[in-house]
């Protein structure tokens, strides 16, 4: 059974009759760009072909149900209470909701189904954020374009769930694109489609995940942030964008070494940004491995947001014959990606097994995933 049918009956059993529609959103990876987005900077993720699944109908009173496949009886909220809070995972259709109520003249029932993998770094989160937004804005009619939905969905991780994440994940998984990255400026929301073009080189994205879960609402993330800021504020700039490569010297001298190591990261990983779209549009994808090689260190040592596991999947790609690896997403635990020859995944895999158990971690996953096309209607 396909995951549409799946929600559909999932839906139908949960509440007893058949859902109005089917909305989908695909998680994401990032080929490059970390911590970059709240930042104003640049950003090249994709969509992922694991997905989350919407299935709504509106009700006639201000109640919203929510029931999932991965979790066990229903959570209920009423429209006309103070904003949700202390609800787990419901926070996040609910935080989508809850931004979006002035709209809605009813509440809905809904039921979610996916399998985007969740703590992997691969934003299975904004995958639900963009499933029920471009539900509720369907059944509305609410007339959002997908960009606007992207920003409620950001908003609802901001300000509801209280993740200080960027925009990337949402655009990503509202814009994506078969075979293609999404470059996204974060200071204008500007977006380019930049292709990849893996299929006909035999390559693949080959991610692993750790299986060591992270959080964003933790500290970790947040003070990354309040650094990135500091930076900024003492530089004398609105966010750290306007910084560039010649202004690494002057932030040495003002800044204490952490804030500066943290800035630095920002300043560099920009540039990596640019210059993995400079390779994939000179049809040159080999020249990625050592930007990526550069940026995983740059996230190990001056971000500090790597983790052994991570680095011991990076070292075990490379060593393995990909021709890129480095660890994607906020860090702290999740997944590193590799693109990679078909023809070495199986190796890939026994190597990571192998690797992993010499050095005592838990078993890591590691599957593939290609790049597809952003949210959208199912049925």
């Amino acid at each position: 059974m396909n995951l549409t049918k799946q929600t559909t009956a999932g839906f139908e059993n949960q509440f007893g009759y058949l859902p109005t529609g089917v909305w989908s959103a695909p998680g994401r990876a990032n080929l490059i760009g970390e911590h970059t987005d709240y930042n104003n900077g640049f950003v090249l993720p994709f969509g992922i072909n694991k997905r989350t699944y919407a299935a709504m109908s509106k009700r006639d009173d201000s109640l919203i149900r929510l029931g999932t496949s991965f979790t066990e009886g229903i959570v209920e909220f009423n429209l006309g209470e103070t904003e949700p809070q202390d609800l787990d995972w419901a926070l996040y259709p609910l935080g989508v909701a809850w931004v979006m109520r002035a709209g809605l003249d009813s509440g809905f029932d809904l039921y979610l189904d996916s399998n985007v993998p969740i703590g992997a770094g691969l934003s299975s989160s904004a995958a639900v954020e963009c499933s029920v937004a471009l539900a509720i804005n369907d059944l509305w009619n609410l007339g959002h374009s997908k960009k606007e939905l992207a920003l409620i969905g950001q908003r609802a991780e901001n300000e509801v769930v209280g993740a200080p994440t960027g925009i990337m994940d949402q655009t990503a998984s509202m814009l994506a694109s078969t075979d293609a990255a999404v470059l996204i400026d974060c200071l204008s929301l500007e977006t380019e489609i930049v292709e990849l073009g893996l299929e006909a080189q035999n390559l693949v994205v080959a991610v692993i995940d750790t299986q060591v879960s992270h959080r964003h609402s933790d500290g970790g993330y947040r003070s990354r942030r309040d650094a990135c800021e500091k930076g900024a504020l003492i530089m004398g700039v609105s966010s750290l964008r306007e910084l560039g490569h010649s202004d690494l010297e002057a932030a040495k001298s003002k800044l204490d070494d952490l804030t500066y190591r943290r800035v630095r990261h920002i300043i560099t990983e920009n540039d990596r940004v640019l210059a993995t779209v400079a390779a994939l549009r000179a049809g040159q994808i080999d020249k990625i491995g050592p930007i990526f090689e550069a940026s995983h260190v740059s996230m190990r040592d001056d971000f500090e947001i790597s983790i052994p596991e991570l680095d011991l999947a990076v070292e075990t790609a490379l060593k393995t014959g990909a021709i890129a690896s480095r660890m994607t997403g906020g860090g702290f635990g999740g997944a590193a990606i590799a693109v990679i020859n078909k023809d070495l995944l199986t190796g890939l895999e026994v190597a990571v097994r192998a690797a992993f158990a010499q050095a005592g971690f838990g078993a890591a996953n590691v599957f593939t995933v290609s790049a597809s096309a952003g949210a959208n209607r199912e049925g």
